[in-house]
């Protein structure tokens, strides 16, 4: 287990090698995509516990999705059960670093209180609502931005943990510790990858709704309506494609045991 560097030019083709991805079995991938945002949704919905709860199960629940990229690029024959291999696979560790997520993201939230009197912490616990009349929100901008640069580290620490710990079972403070350095050397793939995903899920989509939209407007809603059936799972898939490709990994012959069972 070791990250590779990898080129900025690299980190443009893993949208295209997603859409490749998907392709090979759209209706598996799509299932697994929209359950997890589905089962993520659900569970914060609940009263009380539900976000905390959410964040704990969302790595095993993610590293699922990855399992099931993963079956669908060895050729290995999978069923939508898959979905939930990743919660036998040192779930202890999961489950840490879904908290240390969750800590994070709340010291994050917590640390904008300085920018804007803690008025962002209310909007996102529903304690207030923005008014739509506003003209402008002292400190609001200031605290978006100040969560934005925040939070990047911490989306660092977490983009590769889950594969860590659930394959490598390594432990879930290494696992975020190497899931932070893989990314820090890899952030000109990254800023490719970004940019790729801005272009591909920004511009391209607007461009195609409105040539459709002057041909027929019942043709542009119903592609509106459609897309997301193969954006979402594109993304889901070009993760992946990121994490095979900054691990290396070697499809058939390092895929831990529980792993290749689950498949």
């Amino acid at each position: 287990m070791q990250a590779r560097q990898l080129s900025f030019a690299h980190g443009a083709i893993w949208l295209v090698e997603g859409l490749r991805l998907w392709r090979r079995n759209p209706a598996l991938l799509t299932f697994a995509s929209f359950t997890y945002l589905l089962l993520i949704v659900l569970v914060s919905s609940l009263p009380l516990l539900g976000q905390p709860v959410a964040f704990l199960i969302m790595p095993a629940l993610s590293l699922g999705v990855v399992n099931t990229c993963r079956a669908i690029d060895e050729g290995r024959k999978a069923g939508p059960e898959i979905l939930f291999s990743g919660f036998k696979q040192n779930l202890p560790a999961l489950v840490t670093v879904g908290g240390i997520y969750l800590v994070g993201n709340l010291l994050v939230l917590a640390s904008t209180s300085l920018f804007d009197g803690g008025l962002l912490v209310k909007l996102m616990s529903g304690a207030v609502q923005l008014d739509p009349e506003a003209d402008e929100v002292p400190g609001l901008a200031t605290s978006l931005i100040a969560a934005t640069l925040l939070s990047t580290p911490v989306v660092m620490a977490y983009w590769f943990a889950p594969v860590l710990s659930g394959w490598y079972a390594v432990s879930a403070p290494k696992a975020m510790f190497f899931s932070f350095v893989s990314c820090l050397r890899n952030w000109r793939p990254f800023l490719a990858f970004a940019i790729t995903m801005m272009l591909f899920y920004g511009l391209l989509p607007g461009v195609v709704i409105g040539i459709l939209g002057l041909i027929s407007p019942f043709l542009s809603t119903l592609v509106l309506l459609l897309l997301p059936m193969l954006l979402v799972p594109v993304l889901f898939a070009s993760f992946y494609i990121n994490i095979r490709d900054v691990f290396g990994i070697d499809l058939r012959d390092d895929a831990p045991d529980d792993e290749q069972q689950a498949g």
